[in-house]
């Protein structure tokens, strides 16, 4: 595949997370906003809205507003960038899983980001799992797509070359 077509497929992959997140978010906030939590399955999967103004499991919430502003939204668009530029440079070369993942981080990453400069600082989550009291925190559709990337990310880098496209598993040396 030639480096326009997998461009092509980073910038599909990477505005799909972004469109799907940012419209399960203006769900969230017109459906859940004022609601009661609502579950389903047995409250495997509870739906209630909650604005993070910190990170991954509200890390980061007790800091300062300049402090967050500059970590979660000036540091955060750095990384992005960064990354986005490498996955752009090396299309040719990643292997397409291993760029499938770099666009998944990066539309979450994204998405949340968008939040942050949308919301004062706040990113929109709206759902958690859990059985009984073990729950997770509550998150959203970015944080789905930031874990499943870089679990791609680690997994694909450490399968195959991570530079390279070979589709051949790394040898033991």
């Amino acid at each position: 595949m030639n480096k326009l077509k997998r461009v092509a497929v980073l910038l599909f992959v990477l505005l799909s997370c972004v469109g799907c997140d940012q419209a399960t978010k203006t769900a969230a906030q017109s459906q859940l906003r004022v609601a009661e939590p609502q579950s389903y399955f047995g409250d495997l999967i509870r739906f209630e809205y909650a604005e993070n103004p910190g990170a991954f499991l509200s890390l980061g919430a007790g800091l300062a507003e300049t402090q967050q502003y500059w970590i979660f939204t000036i540091a955060v668009a750095v990384v992005l960038i960064s990354f986005l530029l490498f996955a752009l440079r090396e299309a040719q070369k990643l292997h397409l899983a291993i760029l499938i993942a770099f666009a998944l981080y990066l539309g979450g990453g994204m998405g949340n980001l968008i939040d942050r400069f949308l919301h004062e600082g706040r990113v929109i989550d709206f759902m958690s799992i859990g059985i009984g009291n073990l729950r997770t925190g509550i998150f959203n559709g970015a944080d789905m797509a930031i874990m499943a990337g870089a679990v791609l990310i680690v997994w694909f880098g450490y399968r195959f070359n991570f530079i390279h496209d070979s589709t051949q598993p790394k040898r033991d040396v």
